[in-house]
C-alpha cells in the first residue's frame, strides 16, 4: 500500500500500487476535504547523487528518532542532523526540521529541540530541552523544566504531549569502523 497526500490538507489517501502500472494517471478524492487530484505512477525523472553529493545527514550518520505508533499516528523514524533538530507536529508551512505527522493536539508546532553535536572524545552527544511547549517534555516521566537541558543517549525514551519517541543513536566512531572493516 501507498498513500499520497492531499494538496489542499495534508490528509492521506492510500491506495495499492500493484494494480496499476507504471506511467498511468490516477484521480483520487480526498476522504476529509472531497479534493479532487491525479497523481501519474512512474519511475522518478530525477538523476541518482552522486557519490560526493551524497547527504551528510542520513540516520545512520547522526542518530534517528523513533516515534511510537499511538492513537493517534504510526510508528515514524525521522533522521536527525547536526546542530538543533527542532522537532513539533506536521502543519504544512511549518518550518521545523523535525516534523512528527500526527493529529495528536498535544504536541505543539515547535515542541522540543534535540542537539546534536561531537563531544571532545569525538562521539555523538544529544541534548534534550523543551521548546517551550504548552504541555511539557517528560524525560523519566520527569517534566524538563524551564531552560533544563537534558543529555540523552541511545535508548532514552521521552514523552512530547501523548506521544513517545525513542532515541537512537547512531553507532560511535569504534563500531562505525569496526562495521567497515567487515
Amino acid at each position: 500500500m501507498k498513500r499520497v497526500r492531499c494538496p489542499k490538507c495534508d490528509g492521506y489517501v492510500a491506495f495499492d500500487e500493484t494494480r496499476y502500472t507504471q506511467g498511468q494517471s490516477l484521480v483520487f478524492e480526498c476522504p476529509q476535504c472531497g479534493k479532487q487530484f491525479s497523481i501519474r505512477l512512474g519511475a522518478s525523472k530525477l538523476r541518482p547523487l552522486q557519490k560526493d553529493e551524497a547527504p551528510d545527514d542520513s540516520a545512520g550518520t547522526w542518530g534517528s528518532i523513533v516515534v511510537i505508533e499511538n492513537v493517534f499516528h504510526y510508528k515514524q523514524v525521522l533522521p536527525l542532523k547536526p546542530g538543533d533538530n527542532v522537532i513539533g507536529r506536521y502543519q504544512k508551512g511549518n518550518r521545523i526540521s523535525t516534523p512528527i505527522e500526527t493529529v495528536d493536539p498535544s504536541i505543539d508546532l515547535t515542541h522540543c529541540v534535540i542537539t546534536v553535536s561531537r563531544a571532545k572524545d569525538g562521539n555523538l552527544r544529544y541534548v534534550l530541552r523543551d521548546g517551550p511547549s504548552n504541555t511539557g517534555t517528560f524525560v523519566d516521566n520527569e517534566i524538563l523544566g524551564d531552560r533544563e537541558r537534558r543529555v540523552i543517549e541511545d535508548g532514552t525514551l521521552f514523552t512530547i504531549g501523548a506521544t513517545s519517541i525513542i532515541l537512537r543513536a547512531a553507532p560511535a566512531n569504534n563500531e562505525q569502523e569496526t562495521a567497515a572493516q567487515q
